[in-house]
Order: C-alpha cells, then sequence, then structure tokens
C-alpha cells in the first residue's frame, strides 16, 4: 500500500496528501506553470538521495561519499547538453528565481541597469520587479507590449538605447507569443549588454522543436524543470561561454546556495531522459494544439484574448472585457467547480496585482493527461458554463466524471 508508513506514523499529513490527490485528479489544472511528471521522477525524488550533503560539483565535493551523486549530476548535465545544444550546464540552482539571482550575481554588479519584461505585460519578478531583488538592487527599466498585445521590438531597442543596461532580459511567464531572439540579440549587441533567456515556461516546446531556441543568440539561458519539462521543481542554467559558465558555477556555489538537492537533481536527471525520448516532439507540438485550440474556443464565446491568441502553451483572458468580473473573481469562481488556474495581470493592466483584470491559462497538465482538441473543447464549455452560473450544483460532478477518465501518473483514486 502507498504510504503505509506515514499513514501510521502521521495520520494528519496523510490525510492531506490523499485530500491533494483526488484534487488533482478530479479537477482540471489549467495553471500554467504546473505539471504532472512521471512514477519515475516521484520515485526518484522520494529515494535516499535526501540524505546525502554534496556541497560543490562533480569531482571537487566538500564531503567524501559522492561517487554515485557525481555519477547522477553528470548524467543529468549530459542530458541537458544534448537536449538544448549546449557546452555548459549548471543543474543545482533550487528553483528559478534563485537561478535567476545567480545571473545577476555572476554577471553584475549592485546597482547595474537591467531591462526586463514589464510584469502586467507578462514579464517575471525576477526581471526587473520593483519588489523583487531583481529591482530593489539593481536599476531596472522594463519594455511592454504595444496595443495588440504583442512586443514592440522597436520600442525595446529605443528604451535599451536610452537606459543603457548591462543585461538584458527575455523571457516571460505570460505571454503568449514566439520571442525574436535575433532582434534581442542585436539589440543587446547595440547598447554592450548581455542576453539572457529565461525559457522556464518553454523549456519543453524548445526540446521538441515546436518554439525557437535562444542558444545561438544569447549569452546564457535559465529555466525551471517543472512547467512543461514535466520534471521536478527545480532549475538549470545554460551557456556555451566558458568564461560565463565559471563565473555562475561559483555564483550558484559558494555565492547564494549550499549543498544540492541531491533527489531532485535525480528527477531531473529522470525527466531529462524522458525528454530525449521519440514521443516528446508528440507530446510538445499537442500542448501547443491544446492552447490554441483553448483560446480559439473561448473566441467563439466571446471572450477577449489578449493578443487574439497564442503561438506557445498559454494564454490570458481579459474577464473584465469578456464578463465584466475580475481574474480574482474568475479564479473563486472556477476553483469551486475543479478548474484551477490563477489570476493574472494584462497589459496596460488598470487594477491591482492582487485582484487584476485577467486569468492565465495553460495547457502542459492536460496535455500530461492525454486530453485532445475535443477534450479541450469540451473544458473551454465546462468554464464558460460555470462563469455564467456560478451557483450550478451539479456541474462540479459534471466535470469530476469527464476528468476520471484521464490519468495522472502517481495517482491511482
Amino acid at each position: 500500500m502507498k504510504y503505509q508508513n506515514l499513514q501510521k506514523n502521521d495520520s494528519k499529513i496523510f490525510e492531506a496528501i490523499i485530500n491533494e490527490e483526488k484534487r488533482q485528479f478530479f479537477g482540471v489544472e489549467l495553471i500554467a506553470s504546473e505539471n504532472y511528471v512521471s512514477e519515475s521522477v516521484l520515485e526518484a525524488m522520494g529515494s535516499i538521495l535526501t540524505n546525502k550533503y554534496s556541497e560543490g560539483y562533480v569531482n571537487a565535493r566538500y564531503y567524501a561519499g559522492n561517487k554515485f551523486i557525481d555519477e547522477i549530476e553528470t548524467i543529468a548535465i549530459e542530458r541537458a547538453k544534448k537536449i538544448f545544444g549546449v557546452k555548459f550546464v549548471n543543474v543545482q540552482p533550487y528553483s528559478g528565481s534563485p537561478a535567476n539571482l545567480a545571473v545577476h550575481f555572476a554577471l553584475l554588479n549592485s546597482g547595474d541597469k537591467t531591462l526586463g519584461m514589464n510584469l502586467s505585460a507578462g514579464g517575471h519578478l525576477t526581471h526587473g520587479y520593483k519588489v523583487s531583488f531583481s529591482g530593489k538592487y539593481y536599476k531596472s527599466e522594463n519594455y511592454g507590449v504595444d496595443k495588440n498585445g504583442f512586443i514592440d521590438m522597436d520600442e525595446v531597442r529605443e528604451i535599451a538605447k536610452a537606459h543603457s543596461p548591462k543585461l538584458i532580459w527575455a523571457g516571460f511567464s505570460a505571454y503568449s507569443r514566439i520571442l525574436d531572439w535575433k532582434s534581442f540579440r542585436e539589440i543587446a549587441d547595440e547598447v554592450g549588454a548581455f542576453l539572457v533567456a529565461d525559457i522556464s515556461h518553454i523549456a519543453g516546446l524548445i526540446a521538441g522543436g515546436v518554439y525557437p531556441s535562444p542558444v545561438n543568440f544569447v549569452d546564457c539561458i535559465t529555466t525551471t524543470t517543472h512547467k512543461t519539462l514535466r520534471g521536478p521543481r527545480g532549475a538549470m542554467i545554460l551557456t556555451n561561454n566558458e568564461e560565463i559558465s565559471k563565473k555562475i558555477d561559483k555564483a550558484v556555489f559558494p555565492g547564494l546556495q549550499g549543498g544540492p538537492h541531491n533527489h531532485t537533481t535525480a528527477g531531473i536527471a529522470v525527466a531529462l531522459g524522458e525528454v530525449l525520448e521519440p514521443n516528446w516532439k508528440n507530446y510538445a507540438e499537442q500542448i501547443v494544439k491544446n492552447s490554441r485550440t483553448f483560446a480559439e474556443s473561448l473566441k467563439k464565446k466571446n471572450y477577449e484574448i489578449v493578443s487574439g491568441g497564442t503561438d506557445n502553451h498559454l494564454f490570458l483572458v481579459d474577464m473584465i472585457k469578456s464578463r465584466g468580473i475580475s481574474g480574482g473573481e474568475a479564479e473563486k469562481i472556477l476553483e469551486n467547480f475543479g478548474i484551477t488556474l490563477n489570476k493574472n495581470s494584462i497589459p496596460n493592466e488598470t487594477r491591482k496585482p492582487t485582484d487584476p483584470s485577467g486569468v492565465r491559462i495553460g495547457t502542459p497538465a492536460i496535455t500530461t493527461r492525454g486530453l485532445k482538441e475535443k477534450d479541450v473543447q469540451k473544458i473551454a464549455e465546462f468554464f464558460d458554463l460555470a462563469i455564467q452560473n456560478p451557483k450550478n450544483q451539479n456541474l462540479k460532478n459534471e466535470i469530476a466524471d469527464f476528468m476520471k477518465d484521464f490519468e495522472i501518473p502517481g495517482i491511482k483514486i
């Protein structure tokens, strides 16, 4: 029996885990930064590797007994190199934000200027937002999107020339279109800045060949290992520049972190092995097909989609314009029916971040469960029915009954 020791020794935690399994199994997961890992990844994450302390790097540890940890970390590194076509990889960052902090720490001095995407336009906290370390300890300027929801590279160039940043971030957490890596490189060269791509959201799509890779245009890359990569909650930093790689390694350890989380490193290695399998491309393609289908289905129901559609795994819906309710209200209504997504700021946001105008919808998790276009159309119908009639008592059961036919790795109900 799964969790038998936990059930015996800590019934409260056991009960919470079982309830969370039920929530995931019967619900619709539309949070763009979430996914379901395989049972193999779960096994690695729950292994005795968590017992070992491994400060340092392969063949250069500060503790003895790391022979097999070195093997695991090397496998993770080599698989990442093969997938993304890079020469140097650090797999030790604890998560995406620490990885981005390490890049700042490696390439900049406190007070240096940076340029990143505005949070309300789809950027990330760690790309220079004022409440983040990246906005507090560095002089950050932001670029946004035009009235149609697309990045205007001419505007980015103007801001870069006026601001003269030492580092430019190209990446997002809520932008549904293709980034122009080549134009970002040209702008960075014009102002003498480092160019860093944060591909946390699109790494799995890049690995599957359905989103262009920044490798040949940037100085280094950061990415989380969950989201579209479908691994555990960790991160990596990649580069083809040996000098930058040495600075990154020193920034991660001993600059910012202690020993790596070895069970996570193993989980990353396993997940990257799955990315190297032939069917990964099909998975990545299906994520995008599902995302486009979802956006088009909602458009047909007169929902306002930011930029009019999507080229990747996510899109934003302006709920104020669509149905006269805020993103926060929509999030709560939908969660009551087992549909989980997140409220999100939209371009030219007029509301506060805690209750913005929009919601963000992503398709990696439902694609992992095996949903195809016709199923996504049904989810869009559920979405609309819930928003139209929040007191519909039968809809939650109908949604749960629909979702029970789609498996989740590691969950048996």
